[in-house]
C-alpha cells in the first residue's frame, strides 16, 4: 500500500484504515498539518476530545518510522467557543505534545512558524495570530538532521567575511576559560537559521486546491523536508489537504505522498502535482488607508481573480497600517 501512496502522490482515503498497512520503519518523515480543532467546516473534532483522536494516528505512525526518522506537526492552539474556558486559549496543543512524548516520540524541538502577513481580524480583548506551532518529534536517539540545507544568509559584510577567513588570532577565551574560535564562524555557507521560522502565509486556493480554506505555504514544508529527510527519502502526510507535503517533497527530489479523506481536497492536490507550479509569487497589496470594508472587498477580489489575471495572490505580502 505504500508503494502505491508513492506512486499516486495523493490518495483519498482514510488514514486510520491506510496507516495500519504502512510496512515498520519505512517512513523518513512525517510531515503534516492536522485538522485544527474545531476550525474548519472539514473539522469537527472538539478540543477536549483532540488528543484522544490522535493519538492512535501518533502510535501507527511510530511503528513505521525509521530509526533515524521525524514527525514534524505544525498545529495551532485556538480560543474555546463554550464550556468552562470560553474565550480563553484551550490548552488541547499542549496536552497532544505531552501525550505524544509519553507514547515514544522524543520531542526535540518547538518551532515557531511566523507569518509576516497575518490577516487582522476579530480576536476580542488580544492582538491578532501571527505565529503557529511546528513540534518536531524523533524515534530515535540519532535522527537524520542536515542542517546545512536550510542555512541563511549571513548578516554582515563580504569584507567581514574574508577578515574573519585571514584572522589567526579569532580565538578568545574568558576568565571561566570558555573560548570561541571566532575565524570559523563564517565558514559554514550560510548561518544557522534558528527555531523561527518567517515564511508568509499563502492564499493559493484558486490554483487548484479543490476549495481547501488553509492551505500551507510550500515555504514551511519546504524547511523541514530539507532539513528532516535525505534526498531519495520517504516524506508522507496523513492529513495530506491541499497536497503541499507531497508536491514539494517531490520538488526536492524524495518520494513523498499524502492521504486525504475529502474526495475534492484530493483532485485539488493531484492537479497540483500534475502542474507543479511554485506558490512563491510575490504581490504587495496595499492595505494602509483602507477602512476594513474596503480591505476585506480587496482581498476577495484579488482572491476571486481568474487565473492568470493581474490580481493573482498566491502569496501577497500584506503592509497594514492600522485598520
Amino acid at each position: 500500500m505504500l508503494a502505491a501512496l508513492l506512486n499516486e502522490g495523493v490518495t483519498w482515503g482514510d488514514s486510520s484504515e491506510w496507516l495500519p498497512a504502512t510496512p515498520s520503519e519505512s517512513v523518513d518523515l512525517w510531515f503534516t498539518s492536522p485538522p485544527y480543532a474545531d476550525a474548519r467546516a472539514y473539522s469537527r473534532i472538539h478540543p477536549d476530545r483532540y488528543v484522544d483522536w490522535f493519538l492512535p494516528y501518533g502510535k501507527l505512525m511510530l511503528e513505521a518510522t525509521k530509526d533515524t526518522g521525524w514527525l514534524v506537526l505544525n498545529i495551532k492552539n485556538r480560543v474555546a467557543k463554550s464550556g468552562p474556558l470560553q474565550a480563553q486559549r484551550h490548552p488541547y496543543v499542549y496536552k497532544l505534545v505531552l501525550a505524544l512524548q509519553e507514547q515514544g516520540w522524543r520531542w526535540l524541538e518547538t518551532y515557531i512558524w511566523f507569518k509576516p502577513n497575518a490577516v487582522p481580524g476579530k480576536f476580542g480583548p488580544r492582538t491578532k495570530d501571527s505565529f503557529e506551532y511546528v513540534y518536531a518529534f524523533a524515534k530515535g536517539t540519532k535522527p537524520y538532521f542536515d542542517l546545512d540545507t536550510i542555512r541563511v544568509p549571513y548578516k554582515t559584510t563580504s569584507q567581514e567575511i574574508e577578515r574573519r577567513r585571514l584572522d589567526k588570532l579569532g580565538r578568545r577565551n574568558t576568565e571561566a576559560g570558555f573560548g570561541r574560535d571566532r575565524t570559523t564562524t563564517y565558514l559554514r555557507g550560510g548561518a544557522d537559521p534558528g527555531n523561527v521560522v518567517s515564511v508568509p502565509q499563502t492564499y493559493n486556493q484558486h490554483k487548484g486546491a479543490g476549495g481547501h480554506t488553509a492551505a500551507m505555504p510550500e515555504g514551511l514544508a519546504e524547511f523541514f523536508i530539507k532539513a528532516c529527510s535525505p534526498e531519495g527519502g520517504v516524506v508522507v502526510d496523513p492529513f495530506a489537504g491541499s497536497g503541499t507535503t507531497a508536491v514539494v517533497a517531490r520538488r526536492l527530489g524524495r518520494r513523498a505522498g499524502g492521504l486525504e479523506i475529502h474526495k475534492a481536497f484530493v483532485d485539488g492536490a493531484r492537479e497540483r502535482l500534475r502542474l507543479d507550479e511554485p506558490d512563491n509569487e510575490h504581490v504587495v497589496i496595499q492595505l494602509a488607508y483602507l477602512d476594513r470594508w474596503a480591505a476585506s472587498a480587496l482581498i476577495r477580489v484579488a482572491r476571486a481573480s481568474p487565473r492568470g489575471g493581474s490580481a493573482r495572490t498566491a502569496r501577497p505580502d500584506y503592509r497594514t497600517g492600522p485598520l
